[in-house]
């Protein structure tokens, strides 16, 4: 760039000359003889040739190349130039690079011995002193951005240190922390640009704190909890083994069977709960008066041994919902195992499911004992049991049902049933709107449209 504006200044500047020269001879061409002539003081002509730092040359010739003035044989324009408009191009004389202006215009009379009515003045230099001007710019412009540039770089290199030595100190006081330490970093004498991205660094690392708070938690009380299925077990096992007497046998055989079972469920509550807590929220369109029929199915059976009357109220008209159906059914299939469980021989269980303006719901009515407030507010944490509760569970089952609510963005509610006596629990989560707007327009999955409710 710089040697393409060096030569554009030099052409441009030498160029200039040309003209003048051009000019100054058109002004002393003259036909008041009768002849062609040029009447140019030879001083002038120095001072051209001093202008140009180098020879100059030039022709003045009629169009028709009959009368002619100054050098022979001057190198034409490739094309002939337009009528009163002077053009420069470049050619060699005498094996020599030369520059070249050529303007044509009207003579006032046709000279003797030529019948054109147009003259033809061209003026030339050597290229010499010009390519010598311009390399010599062309030098000493390099050096200044060459030095312009390193000053840039240094001063950059010098602004980037200065600025990312807070990001160094922090990047080393990351790396030289424990492996386990996830408190805060501090956010003093760190620039204004990075303190979001520490703030939002913080946040993560809360939620990680929390997650792993958590699970420790949940390693604590689950090993806690399959500790004593194992002890109770180990513990019946032993006694079958020093009984002689066939029927206690049997009896501590019973005993040993009921233990298993519920070791098994309380594994497949751990389970769920620890499924609840990290396996993806898959999100899909499903019908949720389906998903009542498939849980009253599963717990009717245990339902007509205690004679309840266990029944579906699903939404009228085509109870749609979005959420991830699996997660769902598990969470409320605990809610209907702790409604059959706690309500009493010939009572009623009554499963719903709706929606609403901002969200839709899953929920069990039972008129059992209910649960006083101070139960509400404790129950569904983990390991958690109301102090009504009966003997053989785990306080997983509420726990569950508000860990997925929560993967859903949404609550479990606990509340007394009105008007009568029992309990109202429901698994409440909010709208996705794009997932509605998807719907009302069509555009869904087929594999992700519900059935049609029987």
């Amino acid at each position: 760039m710089t040697r393409h504006d060096a030569l554009e200044s030099a052409n441009s500047a030498y160029d200039r000359s040309l003209l003048g020269a051009l000019k100054s001879i058109d002004a002393n061409i003259s036909t008041a003889s009768g002849g062609l002539s040029l009447e140019m003081p030879y001083t002038m002509f120095e001072f051209f040739e001093l202008t140009a730092s180098g020879q100059v040359f030039f022709r003045v010739a009629t169009s028709d190349g009959l009368v002619e003035l100054g050098s022979a044989d001057f190198p034409q324009p490739t094309t002939p130039p337009p009528l009163g408009v002077p053009v420069f191009y470049d050619a060699v004389y005498f094996g020599e690079p030369v520059r070249l202006a050529a303007y044509e215009r009207e003579l006032e009379r046709t000279p003797a011995g030529s019948t054109a009515r147009r003259v033809m003045i061209q003026v030339g230099e050597s290229t010499q002193s010009r390519e010598v001007f311009s390399a010599r710019f062309v030098r000493s412009a390099a050096l200044r951005d060459l030095l312009v540039l390193l000053l840039m770089l240094g001063g950059t290199t010098a602004a980037l240190l200065a600025a990312l030595r807070p990001l160094s100190r922090l990047a080393q006081e990351v790396e030289e922390r424990a492996p386990d330490d996830l408190n805060r970093i501090s956010q003093e004498n760190l620039p204004a640009e990075i303190r979001p991205l520490v703030e939002a660094v913080n946040r993560q690392m809360a939620r990680t704190q929390e997650l792993v708070s958590l699970q420790r938690q949940f390693l604590d009380d689950a090993s806690h909890q399959l500790r004593t299925h194992l002890t109770t077990l180990q513990m019946q096992v032993d006694y079958a083994r020093r009984e002689q007497d066939a029927g206690l046998v049997q009896d501590a055989l019973a005993a040993l069977e009921a233990e298993i079972a519920s070791a098994t469920r309380s594994a497949q509550q751990l389970l769920a709960l620890g499924r609840s807590d990290t396996v993806p929220v898959e999100a899909a369109f499903f019908d949720s008066g389906e998903l009542l029929r498939e849980v009253a199915l599963q717990w009717l059976p245990t339902a007509r041994r205690k004679r309840i009357d266990l029944g579906i109220q699903p939404e009228e008209g085509a109870p749609v919902a979005v959420g991830d159906r699996h997660l769902l059914r598990e969470a409320f299939a605990n809610l209907v195992a702790n409604a059959v469980a706690y309500t009493p021989d010939g009572g009623t269980v009554t499963l719903l499911s709706g929606s609403d303006a901002q969200g839709w719901w899953l929920a069990v009515e039972d008129n059992g004992p209910g649960l006083d407030a101070e139960d509400r507010a404790r129950l569904g944490q983990r390991f958690q049991r109301g102090s009504g509760a009966r003997p053989g569970g785990f306080g997983l089952g509420l726990a569950i049902a508000r860990s997925i609510a929560q993967r859903h963005g949404g609550e479990l509610r606990l509340r007394d049933r009105a008007p009568s006596s029992g309990l109202h629990a429901e698994i409440w989560w909010p709208r996705d709107r794009r997932a509605d707007t998807a719907r009302t327009t069509g555009d869904t999955h087929e594999a992700s449209r519900p059935g049609t409710p029987t």
